[in-house]
């Protein structure tokens, strides 16, 4: 809810952590053969959401990319959310390289991307293992809050 939304990008990306949200709460309440249709929805939304982030953050992206990445969500969802994680940790790199301010927020978003990747290979692995995936769910609102340094 914090998130800034100073134009139509960072309203979008600001707009799709809701869809997130929505997503997550009615997969982790759902039960049965519905389950796995809504963890597939859960992961296209979360996809979603990187996408935005990086337009959000570089307007200027290859609308080729952009393209592929928005016809590719429905069936690659997590090779979305790669790649635009990916767009997003170097633009952050980039900015806290020469933004003073910005390099202890970056600090922290770089442990809580890398644990967060490391829970969410082991919440995989390990999918009956308690409290694996509530970590993963910590981690990631530690990335998304730091994102917000980088929309300001």
């Amino acid at each position: 809810m914090h998130t800034p939304r100073t134009n139509l990008n960072t309203a979008l990306y600001a707009n799709s952590l809701v869809g997130v949200g929505i997503a997550s709460s009615l997969y982790h309440s759902s039960k049965g053969q519905i389950r796995k249709f809504l963890r597939w929805a859960d992961y296209t939304m979360i996809a979603t959401t990187t996408l935005c982030l990086s337009r959000a953050l570089r307007n200027e992206n290859p609308r080729l990319l952009m393209a592929a990445s928005a016809l590719l969500l429905p069936f690659q969802p997590l090779m979305v959310s790669v790649v635009h994680t990916g767009m997003m940790e170097v633009s952050f790199a980039k900015r806290a390289s020469i933004e003073p301010e910005l390099r202890m927020v970056h600090n922290l978003h770089k442990m809580s991307s890398l644990l967060g990747g490391a829970l969410f290979i082991a919440d995989d692995c390990f999918p009956e293992t308690p409290y694996i995936h509530a970590a993963w769910h910590l981690a990631a609102a530690i990335g998304i809050g730091t994102c917000n340094k980088l929309l300001e």
